[in-house]
This record gives C-alpha cells, structure tokens and sequence, in this order.
C-alpha cells in the first residue's frame, strides 16, 4: 500500500511543486503586503498625531479633581481652591443615585469644601442659635458660598439664591465628595447613629423614608431614594474594602513578589526537565492533576460531612442567607459551600478522566510532539525570554491607549447646562452661561432652576467628533496589541522551523536563530503581519459593539433583540477564535517560505485540511497537556501560600504578616502565577504548532530515501508513521 496523508492532497487544491534545494527558512526573500504595510506606517503615524492633539487639548486634572458647579477644580495647587480638596453638595437630595453624584450631574450647587459636616444642622437652627453663639455661623459658613457672610438673610432669600444650603447632614469624603454617613445597626438604617433628621424646611424626616423613597408632595418625587440609600452604602462598604486590600497588599507585596519568582522558577525548571525526562514528566503532571482534584474532593466531603453533622450548627445556613460578605472565610463556614466546590472538583476529574481514556493513544503522540519541542527550546533557550519583549511591547500600546483615552475624555472646556428641579421646564438641560444666568428669565420660568457645570466639551469640529477618536484609539489600539502577538508567533515560529529542517542537529542549526527570524519578520513581513492582525482587530471591535449593545439592551423587553444579539455575539467568538487559529498557522507559512498573508493563509490551510485528522485532536491534546502543566504550577504555587499566609508553615510562621483578607495575595500569587507559567507555556505551544506544520510538509517533501530523507527525528518519524500506518489499515 502506497504512503499517503490523511487525505489527498488534490482534495484540498492543486498539489504543489518542492524546491528541492529547500533547506528551511528561506533568508532570499521579498517585502510582503507593501501596501498593508505602508498603510500601518501611516496609522502609527495618525496614532501619534492624534496623541498629540490630545493631549494639547486635554487636561487629565479633569478627571483627577472633583469640579465645582463654576468648573473649578476641588485642591488644585495654586487656585482659591487649593485647600479645599472635596466636593459637597448643598442638597444632596436632589441627586437621583450614586452614579450621578459621580458625574457631576446632579441639579445642585456643589461647591469645594476643605472637610465634610460631621453634624445635623440647618439653615434654620444656625440663625435661631446665633443669637446666642456666634461660632454657630462660623461653623456653618464653611459650607456657604464664598463671600457670603449674612446669617440675618431669609430662608427663602438664601435658598433662591443659593447662597448657604438648607440643611447639612454628617458626611465623610469618598473620591472627594462628600456622602452621607450611612450606617446599618441591627437591620435599622442610620446617620450620625440617629434615625430622623430636619429637612431644613422645619419638617422633620425619617432615614427610613429617605431608604424607601418619600412620597410627600414636599419632596421631589422622582427621587429614587433606596438606590442613594443602597448605593452610597455599597460605596463606602466598597472603599472601606479598598482600603483594606490596600493595607494587605502594602504589607505582603514582598511576599507575592516571592511567590512569583518561585513560579518563573519552577516553570523555567520544569520546562528544563521536559528536555530529558519529556514522557515521564507529562505522565507525572496527568497522574499528578487527577490526584491532586481528587484529594480536593475528598476534602470537600470531609468538610460538608462535618459541617453538616454539626447541630443546629452553620451547616443548615445557605449563601443566600447570608448574602455578600467581604470576608470569605464566612462562606468556609457554611456546608453548602464546600458541596458546590465537591460537585464542580467532580465534574473537572470526571472530564479529565473521560478524555484520557478516550484519547490516550493521541496523547502518546501528543507526548512525542512535546518531546520534540523540548529538544527544540533545549537548543534554543532564548526562546523563552521572548515573552519578555512581547510583555514589554504589550504594557506600552497599552499605556499609551490609556492616556490617550483619558486625554480624549478631558478635551474641551467647561459646559454649563440648566438643572431644574421641575418634570417640566422647557429649558432644562440646555446650556448657559453662568455669568448672563441670572438676566436671563429662566429663573422666572422655572423656578429654583441653576446653570451648573455639566461636563467638558466644546462645539469646534475636534469636539464634535471626540468620540468617533475615541473608536478610532480602540481600533488602533487592538491593531497594535494584535501586531505585537503576531510579531512574536512569526518571529518564534521561524527559530522553530530553523531547528526542524536542519538535517543533523544541532550541527545545522544556524547562529541566533531567534535574531535572525525576528529581523526578517520586521524587515520583510511587517505588512502581513499588520494585515492579520487588521482582520482580527475589526472582528475584536465588532464584539465590543455588541457587548456595549447588549448591556443597553439588557432593561429592554425587547425579546427578539435580545436573542439577535445574542446569536451574534456567539458567532463573532467563533469566527474571532477561526481567524485567530488560521493567522496563527499563516504566520508559521510566512516564517518559513516567507510569502504574503493570503498566500500563506491558503497553503496552511490546505495543509491543515490534508491533516485534518492530526490537527482535530493532536493540537487539542497537546494544548490540554500544556494546560494541565499551568495548572499543576500555578496550583502547587498556590497550595504553597495558601499554606503560608494563614500560618500553617511552623517554620516561618513569624514571618507572616498581619492580614485582613489572606485570600487577597492568595489569589494574586495564584493568578499572577498561571500567568508567568502561561508565557512560559506559549513558547511551548508555538513549538509544537511550528513543528507540526514542518511535520506535515516534510511528509509531502520526503519519502526517506536518502535523496529525500526526512528532517523530523526518528523518534517522532516512528510514533507518527506507525499512527499512520494503522489509520490506513482500518481504513482499508
């Protein structure tokens, strides 16, 4: 029986004609995509330019400072305000929730204040109790409008003027403006410890009514009271959590930072072990996973059956009982947690053990492949530390989108609009002119109404189009994050392919062959590279249309739009995760035959076809396998701190430091593990990937005669052939 891939090679194009003076990356080659290529130059060149007006035009104290209602800036060195810090609201009760007061748009006066009442006061009570004590107004003036210093002024006078708010509440800053000080005592609702307060009108109001929403006709009934009540409390919860994660990871960076070297270690390690001990040690990390889940589900047992067998103990008490906590450990206490840890450990060994069984005879060939690539990155170590630059070309795109974003955000100058208080007036929210406010007749109109600082803007052409700039950073930005992942795939993938097609190694290997494949990569290949990369980033822009559409749509009752988004969002990750996986075999083509993208693009995917068969299930055994090393790292990293930060190691048990959530650097040594183990992984990954193609096309080269012998080692040529061999025998 004649040798014969999976499928022949006719089925899937035109066979193709062989140099038969091919010995591995061609260096004889041509610029590619010149077109692509000088059109990328010119974006970088427009990306530059467009940073640069930015940030001419921008000013990122915008966002840094709170803004007063004459868009001043709250402590900003050198102005009036420089001592004055924080934002208070004269009325905070006419802002509808958090996220308002956040964006400055609450129809109010809001001034720039150096520190938050921390008493119940009103404008009322202060003139009543001046008679008898002058510091009362010293106090209370603090919160008036510069200048203004007429206790004996009417109530109605001050507040149609907006001179002195009508009543001050205890508040405490939160990004720089003042909240009520709301606290939760045993169920009850409170400020200052105190359930009513005065409203400043004389009327005396419950917090209760303030929570529940207040439906007298003295109130504004549009407010929706529960989410200021709700709200402001989960912010303050949430910047007392802040601060505490704050304090541990200012009191543990040492220790995380210990904890990831360890890993950068360990990985570099175990990769160096795959160099000599590739069979074993893969054996050892499968064996190794469904131990290490299966003791995991042991424990959970054990810890459920305990908790449960407690009486009238927390085992009866369920997460929704408790609701959220920001201490985990309260969740350890409950039975029902460790059930569902049991139930999702068991499903994870179940899967595993179901795919070993089914495909172990893949993963002896999986196993070979990986033993090549350790021979592979054992020739040439500098592959690994190639991360490193792809890392450092990463945090720059992604830095200088960031401030180019924020330089956008803050372009313009103050926009004044009309807050009223009223369902009706006609001139609310358009815009004003502070200083002409007042000789206008909208006061008249609609009473209580102010021209308060709403955003920044302008109306030249640049300010009219800020948000079309702003897809065009994200765009760009995508574009040159998915650039810097390709340069570094072509670029491994030509060190790669240089080991593969030398026919005695290491002897054939040429010099620097990462160097090498990284200069040819920039010098001739950059327009294929940008053109990949340009699909991926519009299929990745699209996506975040959707996601932002779909959380628009989310209050909607519109079902059939829902589902229309749905379905499109589902098939835009599939065609991103299809472009992504042809771009990166394209990029092994280019590598080595050092052709277009399309070209490249068509060849690897004809090849792929012909092997179809090896790449449904070699390329998800290998990647499984190389999950699973991830895994086994980042995870013996983590059992390792959580061991230590909760005082389990004797040895070092002093050396621990004072924490308020251990699980805040347990999960970062964790994450930032699997990430260090993940670059580590990737070079791996793109080995194999790079050695496989080689494979297949020195299958279609060679015959392993000695005119045509075949460049893959005899270990791997027997493993894969015999595979071979026996596909074609069933199939017969």
């Amino acid at each position: 029986m004649a040798r014969k891939t999976d499928i022949p090679p006719s089925y899937y194009g035109e066979p193709r004609k062989f140099d038969p003076s091919f010995r591995g990356p061609i260096h004889n080659r041509g610029c590619t995509d010149v077109v692509c290529c000088v059109i990328f130059v010119i974006v970088i060149l427009g990306y530059i330019a467009l940073g640069t007006v930015a940030w001419i035009h921008g000013d990122p104290r915008k966002v840094v400072y709170p803004t007063d209602s004459h868009g001043q800036f709250c402590g900003q060195q050198g102005t009036p305000n420089a001592n004055k810090a924080i934002l208070f609201y004269f009325n905070i009760l006419q802002c509808a929730n958090p996220a308002v007061l956040i964006n400055l748009q609450c129809p109010t006066t809001q001034l720039c204040v150096s520190k938050c009442p921390d008493r119940f006061a009103t404008y009322l009570d202060m003139q009543y109790n001046y008679r008898y004590n002058k510091s009362y107004w010293e106090y209370y003036r603090q919160f008036c409008k510069p200048g203004f210093d007429n206790p004996r002024k009417s109530v109605a006078q001050v507040l149609r003027d907006e001179d002195c708010p009508s009543m001050i509440v205890p508040s405490r800053p939160f990004l720089q403006r003042c909240f009520p000080d709301f606290i939760t005592r045993n169920g009850t609702l409170t400020v200052a410890n105190k359930t009513v307060f005065k409203d400043g009108l004389g009327k005396t109001r419950s917090v209760i009514d303030l929570r529940d929403a207040a439906k007298d006709s003295t109130l504004e009934p549009r407010v929706n009271w529960t989410a200021i009540t709700g709200g402001i409390t989960s912010l303050l919860d949430a910047k007392e959590v802040g601060m505490k994660i704050f304090e541990d990871y200012a009191s543990s960076w040492y220790w995380i930072l210990i904890g990831l070297v360890i890993t950068m270690v360990v990985s570099l390690a175990f990769i160096l072990l795959l160099r000599f001990t590739a069979g074993v040690l893969l054996w050892l990390i499968i064996f190794g996973v469904i131990a290490v889940v299966g003791y995991g589900i042991w424990h959970c047992y054990w810890e459920f059956s305990t908790l449960r067998g407690k009486p009238h103990g927390d085992g009866d008490v369920t997460i929704s009982d408790i609701g959220f906590q920001t201490d985990f450990r309260v969740y350890l206490q409950l039975s029902q947690t460790w059930l569902i840890f049991m139930i999702f450990l068991s499903v994870i060994e179940a899967v595993i053990i179901i795919i070993l069984i089914f495909l172990r005879r893949r993963v002896r060939i999986a196993i070979a492949l990986l033993k090549e690539g350790s021979r592979a990155i054992g020739y040439i170590m500098s592959t690994l530390f190639y991360p490193i630059i792809t890392f450092v070309l990463l945090a720059i795109c992604i830095a200088y989108w960031a401030v180019t974003a924020v330089f956008l955000a803050s372009s313009g100058d103050a926009v004044y609009k009309v807050m009223s208080t009223q369902d009706k007036c006609m001139y609310a929210n358009l815009t004003c002119d502070p200083e002409t406010f007042s000789q206008t007749n909208v006061t008249k109109v609609c009473p209580g109404s102010q021209c308060t600082f709403a955003f920044y803007g302008g109306e030249s052409l640049y300010h009219r189009y800020i948000f079309v700039l702003q897809l065009c950073n994200l765009l760009v930005f995508l574009w040159l994050v998915n650039f810097t992942i390709a340069l570094g795939q072509c670029t491994l993938a030509g060190a790669f392919a240089s080991y593969y097609w030398a026919l005695r190694k290491p002897q054939d290997i040429p010099s620097c062959p990462l160097f090498s494949s990284f200069s040819r990569a920039v010098r001739y290949h950059t327009g294929s590279l940008a053109f990949g990369s340009l699909i991926l980033a519009i299929v990745q822009m699209f996506r975040i249309v959707l996601e932002y559409l779909d959380h628009k749509l989310k209050g909607a009752h519109n079902a059939f739009a829902r589902f229309l988004i749905c379905c499109l969002k589902c098939c835009f990750w599939c065609l991103e995760h299809f472009i992504k996986f042809m771009n990166r075999n394209a990029y092994i083509m280019i590598a080595i035959y050092g052709k277009n993208f399309c070209i490249s693009a068509k060849d690897a995917f004809f090849l792929l076809m012909r092997n179809v068969v090896r790449v449904a299930v070699l390329d998800k055994v290998t990647d499984f396998l190389l999950f699973l090393g991830k895994v086994l790292i980042s995870g013996s990293v983590g059992v390792l701190a959580f061991f230590f930060f909760t005082r389990k190691i004797p040895v070092i048990q002093e050396e621990v430091p004072s924490l308020n959530y251990y699980w805040v650097p347990l999960l970062t040594v964790i994450f930032g593990s699997y990430l260090i183990a993940h670059g580590f992984f990737n070079v791996y990954a793109m080995c194999v990937d790079t050695l496989f193609l080689c494979f297949c096309e020195d299958l279609e080269r060679n015959d392993g005669s000695t005119l045509k012998p075949f460049y893959m080692s005899p270990q791997l040529h027997r493993i894969l052939r015999r595979e071979q061999g026996s596909k074609l025998y069933a199939a017969s």
